[in-house]
């Protein structure tokens, strides 16, 4: 068979990843929405350390104007939601216990890239019921003003000194692009053969490493212009134990085998050419502390207040364990969600479908050793300003 989806489509080397890159939107079957469980509960495992952070932000008087927490790479589901509700919660009672005779108001401010659908996430999002005490009188009611801030976390996206509270959980390991000698046949970090980072050459891993930190510096930048004196951060993303960069862990288990796989069997049926394997890249780096360390210790405005390694277990949420069909479905339901759009782009939507069909087939024959070895750490990083 002739290879097919070359027409109409673009390398994901050459797509401008901040106008067209989100999480499957919308609330279909494959959607972020109805496939983030995995995250939600990774997030309830870290809380205790969130609330550590947030109780180091210096609280200011309601004179001083409304108290602002940003949610960072927001996406479109319930999460975002429930963790913006429980900072403005716990830091009430913070100014309660703290003896301030009133609070001041909150507003929280959900970004993340222009392509998210956002229409999904507001349409999700509780009324304002006003004061917390006309919240907790009105069930399902939200006790803080909101706003959607497209753009790019990599660069400015707020006045100077205007937020309080920054978070953003499971967005930073994405990178603002896919290295461009990466997908430079004369380079050699030219990742041939192979959709991931994951076992690829030195070089290749340092371009992504490289990448990445320049990116994370861009970040850091950014917040330490938009964040309130006294201000603190909690980030928590996809990470490693390795040092080996080449060793994505979990992550490479995720897009290094199955997935990798099913882009080999597209080739091997002629269905689509070496090149255009090739010429995909995810644009993901699973971070060592050390790679973050390096960062935040070169840009001096932030103190670190903790940070470490912590074990985030599957990303699969399975019913039925013992069911290979159901586990090989829930690994490439995962792997739409989080790459279906640049795979899309890249493919088109008929060679997706095989692509994925492929990737269920793969998981579903192996289902039992891909409970066992697919794995997650996280980089929880807290960050303050003096």
């Amino acid at each position: 068979m002739a290879p097919q989806g070359d027409n109409a489509t673009v390398a994901v080397s050459d797509l401008k990843l901040e106008k067209m890159f989100a999480m499957k939107g919308g609330s279909g079957e494959s959607s972020y929405a109805n496939n983030s469980q995995a995250q939600a509960r990774h997030a309830r495992s870290v809380h205790h350390l969130l609330e550590e952070t947030l109780d180091r932000v210096r609280l200011e008087s309601a004179a001083g104007g409304p108290f602002v927490v940003a949610d960072l790479g927001c996406s479109s589901g319930k999460n975002t939601i429930s963790i913006v509700d429980s900072i403005i919660k716990y830091l009430t009672k913070r100014y309660e216990a703290s003896g301030y005779d009133k609070p001041p108001e909150f507003s929280a401010f959900f970004s993340d890239l222009p392509s998210n659908d956002f229409n999904t996430l507001f349409q999700i999002l509780p009324p304002h019921g006003g004061t917390m005490e006309e919240c907790l009188a009105a069930d399902g009611h939200r006790s803080y003003f909101a706003a959607a801030v497209p753009g790019s976390f990599h660069r400015r996206l707020f006045p100077s000194r205007f937020v309080h509270v920054f978070h953003s959980a499971f967005s930073l390991h994405w990178l603002s692009q896919v290295p461009g000698s990466v997908g430079d046949k004369r380079s050699t970090a030219y990742n041939k053969g192979r959709v991931f980072i994951h076992g690829a050459g030195e070089s290749t891993a340092n371009a992504y490493r490289r990448q990445f930190q320049d990116d994370v510096a861009g970040f850091l930048r950014s917040r330490s212009q938009e964040m309130k004196s006294g201000g603190s951060m909690f980030l928590v993303f996809l990470g490693r134990t390795s040092v080996d960069p080449n060793d994505q862990g979990g992550v490479g288990y995720l897009f290094g085998t199955h997935f990798q796989d099913a882009w080999d069997d597209l080739v091997q049926e002629g269905l689509i050419t070496s090149e255009k394997r090739d010429n995909f890249n995810i644009p993901l780096y699973a971070s060592s502390l050390q790679d973050f360390k390096e960062v935040v210790e070169a840009h001096s405005s932030f103190i670190i207040n903790k940070l470490d390694v912590v074990k985030g277990g599957s990303p699969l949420v399975v019913s039925r364990p013992d069911d290979p069909i159901e586990v090989g479905q829930a690994l490439a339901t995962t792997c739409r969600v989080v790459t279906g759009v640049l795979v899309d782009a890249h493919l088109g939507d008929q060679l997706s479908n095989e692509l994925f069909s492929r990737v269920e087939r793969r998981a579903t024959s192996r289902a039992k050793e891909l409970l066992e070895k697919l794995e997650f750490y996280h980089i929880v990083a807290s960050l303050s300003l003096p």
